[in-house]
């Protein structure tokens, strides 16, 4: 069986991470995807769709450092659902996506003597396994494409 979602979309707000005593850290991510399509008369539509991300460990930390309202970030994950009491009793249930990678997609910019210069948080992929949380650069290639598979 497989569960994994891949998404590639923009921030809504900013990141919002809270910070545990035993130093563990959780990030929850607001991440717009869109859609555009021809209806029946040929216009064009777009539908946005709003999906909540939750990063834990290094990941959550990494995110606080580097994404912002509007980052461009791609995410692989897995969907999770929990249950939960609202305030008059009643089970909720919200379904979510854990990440396993984050990765930064926003363009880098230009420093004064015309060389590219990496954004803070252009260019590295942030992973997570159970246990262990690991980090791996990423070059982008020189005709400004990326390794993503389409």
């Amino acid at each position: 069986m497989v569960n994994k979602v891949t998404l590639i979309g923009n921030l809504g707000k900013d990141p919002e991470v809270r910070h545990f005593e035993n130093g563990g850290s959780v990030a929850r991510i607001t991440l717009a995807t869109n859609e555009s399509y021809r209806d029946k008369d040929g216009n064009w539509q777009n539908q946005t769709e709003w999906h909540t991300v939750i990063a834990w460990r290094n990941l959550a930390d990494r995110a606080e450092k580097e994404l912002k309202k509007g980052s461009l970030v791609y995410v692989e994950g897995k969907l999770k659902t929990r249950q939960y009491k609202d305030s008059n009793g009643v089970d909720r249930y919200v379904t979510e996506v854990e990440a396993a990678i984050l990765r930064s997609l926003d363009k880098r910019e230009r420093t004064e003597g015309g060389a590219s210069a990496p954004l803070p948080s252009q260019g590295s992929t942030y992973g997570t396994d159970p246990g262990h949380t690991t980090q791996q650069d990423f070059t982008p290639l020189a005709d400004g494409a990326d390794d993503l598979p389409f």
